[in-house]
C-alpha cells in the first residue's frame, strides 16, 4: 500500500481534471436537446446526417456515423449517416487539386441537401477543413452541429453552426471524452425526439 501512494495525487487530479467538463457538459443540457430536436426534425423529413472531423475526430465522425445506422440498442430505428472520412480515394484526390481545407466543403456539395444535417467535429475548433464543411453546409440550407472544445475557437467564435456543443477542456484527452458522451447523448435524444415527435420545447431541459 506504501509504495503506492505517491501516485495518488495524480490519480486525484486525472479525476477532477475530469469532473468540471463533465458538470459544464450537463449545464448544456437545453442546448444539446435543441439540437437533437432539430436533427430529428431533418431524419422525419427524410434527410441524412453527414458527419466529418480531421484527425483523431476523423475517427469520431465514423463512430457517430455508425452509432445511427447500427445502433447497439434492440429495437431502435437506424437512421442514414455517413462519414466522409470514410473514403481515402476521395479526401486524397479532394486535397491533390483543392486542397485539404476542401476535403469536406467538396463533398458536401456533392452530396448534401436542404433536408440533411451537417456535423462537424473539431477539438480545438480551429479546423479549417471542418469550419469550411460547415459553412458549406449552410450555404446548401443543412442544418449544421459543431462539436468542439478548449474555448470554440473560430468555429465558437463566427457562430459557425445552428447548434455549437462545447467540451469546456484545454486538455485534448478531456475534449475526446467528453465529445464520447456528447455524441451518444446526440443519438439517444435524438430518438426521443422520433419517438415522442410532440415533446415540448427543450427551453429548460433539466
Amino acid at each position: 500500500m506504501a509504495e503506492g501512494r505517491p501516485a495518488a495525487p495524480a490519480v486525484r487530479d486525472a479525476f477532477e481534471r475530469r469532473a468540471e467538463p463533465g458538470r459544464a457538459l450537463a449545464g448544456q443540457a437545453g442546448d444539446v436537446a435543441r439540437a437533437c430536436r432539430d436533427m430529428a426534425g431533418r431524419f422525419r423529413d427524410g434527410g441524412k446526417l453527414i458527419v466529418f472531423g480531421s484527425g483523431g475526430a476523423s475517427t469520431d465522425a465514423q463512430h457517430i456515423a455508425v452509432e445511427f445506422v447500427h445502433p447497439v440498442i434492440v429495437g431502435k430505428r437506424a437512421l442514414p449517416a455517413v462519414s466522409l472520412t470514410d473514403d481515402a480515394a476521395a479526401l486524397t484526390g479532394i486535397a491533390a487539386a483543392e486542397g485539404l481545407d476542401a476535403v469536406f466543403a467538396a463533398q458536401l456539395d456533392l452530396l448534401g441537401g436542404p433536408r440533411d444535417i451537417a456535423l462537424g467535429v473539431s477539438g480545438d475548433g480551429r479546423c479549417p477543413a471542418v469550419l469550411r464543411g460547415l459553412e458549406t453546409a449552410r450555404r446548401l440550407g443543412m442544418l449544421t452541429v459543431a462539436l468542439t472544445g478548449a474555448d470554440g475557437g473560430e468555429l465558437a467564435r463566427r457562430a459557425a453552426a445552428d447548434h455549437v456543443l462545447l467540451a469546456g477542456s484545454d486538455d485534448p484527452c478531456v475534449v475526446k471524452e467528453m465529445h464520447v458522451t456528447l455524441y451518444h447523448l446526440l443519438w439517444e435524444l435524438v430518438h426521443v425526439f422520433l419517438e415522442h415527435p410532440d415533446a415540448p420545447e427543450p427551453d429548460d431541459a433539466r
